[in-house]
This record gives structure tokens, sequence and C-alpha cells, in this order.
């Protein structure tokens, strides 16, 4: 489902118009973004949590030449699904 499908869905389902479920979506997607470029941890209960992974800088090798490189430290959003979707998911 992309975001387009899912403001259809929101519409259908509240009585609401597309463009203003397009405008929540983008609401709650700039709150969450929001949250976790300020460190935060953002959980949604029952759905999961998204957080920041940090990650150190590395010695690799570049497979092509073999060379070794340094990889710079960086930070990557993870998702972690909650209890209730993963029961809903497994039944």
């Amino acid at each position: 489902m992309n975001r387009t499908e899912l403001s259809k869905e929101i519409a259908k389902k509240t009585g609401i118009s597309q463009a203003e479920a397009l405008k929540y979506i983008d609401v709650i997607m700039g709150s969450i973004t929001e949250a976790m470029e300020n460190g935060e941890r953002v959980e949604i209960r029952g759905f999961g949590s998204f957080t920041v992974k940090e990650y150190d800088s590395r010695q690799g090798i570049n497979p092509k030449t073999g060379e070794k490189i340094m990889i710079p430290a960086k930070k990557l959003p993870a998702f972690k699904a909650g209890k209730d979707l993963k029961e809903k998911i497994n039944n």
C-alpha cells in the first residue's frame, strides 16, 4: 500500500476527503520524522516503535580492489513491530 492508497482507505472509512486524509498523513509522518531527527523514540502502542540506530565508523574492504577503506559513522531509522501487530500477521 502506498501513500495514495492509504489516503483513499482513510477517506473511505472516515468520510473525509482524500485531500484532507493526505494532509493528516503528512502531519503524522512529519511528526514522526521530526521526533526521530531529534533522536527521540516514537512508539505507537499495538503497532510498533520507530528508533534511530547509530553505527560507529569502521574499517572495510573495497571488494573490487581489495583496498582497505574507512566506512564513516552513520545513523539509520529502524522499526520494531509491536506484539499486537506480530500476532495479527501470524494469525
